[in-house]
């Protein structure tokens, strides 16, 4: 019963940790980790993309708050993204404005969107809804397939 737990309690925290990491300045890939778990089915899928998200989500808040502070932190070597990813996300997101934060899932753009939220003062319960649809959306459907595939 305790090894159950403790099992269960490892694979939330790891899945946890990946998503957070794979959100912020860390080169992760969380979907790997959700695939496995739902595959190995020893926890719920919806639990699963619950604490996924969650990582993800708080890993974009993360990026958020970077931006605000982006003058003072955007030359160290761990900020989260290139100068060019940098550009190429403000364009995005002036031309599209915090709709674009719906791509936020996406692999490269992504990250330097959430970034850029922060930068151009975006919100925060505004950044927070919509990275929040876009995080889980993505997740759900990873679950699903993954169900729907195995």
């Amino acid at each position: 019963m305790i090894d159950a737990i403790l099992v269960d309690a490892a694979a939330y925290a790891g899945l946890f940790v990946a998503a957070l990491a794979a959100a912020t300045i860390l080169p992760m890939q969380s979907e790997a980790a959700l695939v496995a778990l739902v595959l190995a089915g020893a926890q719920p899928p919806w639990a699963l993309v619950m604490v996924a998200s969650v990582g993800n989500v708080l890993g974009s808040v993360i990026n958020w708050a970077l931006g605000r502070g982006i003058e003072r932190l955007r030359h160290h070597r761990w900020f989260p993204a290139s100068e060019a990813a940098l550009e190429r996300a403000q364009g995005w997101y002036r031309r599209y404005g915090k709709w674009s934060l719906l791509l936020s899932w996406m692999p490269l753009i992504g990250d330097p969107l959430t970034v850029v939220a922060g930068v151009l003062r975006e919100p925060l319960g505004v950044f927070l809804l919509l990275v929040t649809v876009a995080k889980v959306g993505r997740y759900l459907v990873l679950a699903w397939l993954t169900l729907a595939l195995a």
